[in-house]
């Protein structure tokens, strides 16, 4: 059903993604949105690696809710700030693409989780973050996407 990677020598390791998702702070969630056309947002997430769920939060109506509604499957795609070997230009970058199938939370307890992991990889300032789900936890919509298929790759920009 998913691709073989075909650069296979630069595929990462499951320990590497787990750790770039876990790492990074957002990527960018891609979804199939009106008319059929491609449709890829920048977003904050949680990555559980309890469950190997990614979750992420936003308004509870928009594009990216319409989209959730009308086709369930979605890729992910994270990337770190990449290093540059002594002596060369360019760049290699890690990233991990992530497919699966994303469906609404409804667990209130759940959700004040996500909404407080996801805060915690931005500060640990606790007074903050329960200021923020005080005063916008309640309208808040979080996403949960089951990880079907999961991959790696060092990106060689030379």
């Amino acid at each position: 059903m998913f691709r073989n990677m075909r650069r296979f020598k630069q595929e990462l390791s499951h320990e590497e993604c787990v750790r770039i998702l876990k790492e990074q702070p957002r990527g960018v969630l891609s979804l199939i949105g009106d008319d059929g056309y491609p449709y890829g947002v920048p977003i904050d997430y949680w990555y559980s690696e309890d469950d190997n769920k990614l979750y992420f939060h936003g308004a509870g109506e928009g594009h990216k809710m319409d989209a959730v509604k009308k086709c369930d499957k979605t890729s992910f795609c994270v990337y770190d700030g990449g290093y540059r070997k002594d002596g060369e230009w360019a760049l290699n970058i890690n990233s991990v693409i992530v497919f699966g199938r994303m469906k609404v939370v409804d667990d209130r307890d759940k959700i004040l989780e996500i909404c407080t992991n996801i805060c915690l990889k931005f500060t640990d300032d606790k007074e903050y973050i329960e200021q923020e789900i005080s005063r916008s936890g309640s309208r808040v919509c979080c996403l949960e996407l089951v990880v079907e298929h999961m991959t790696g790759k060092l990106v060689k920009e030379s």
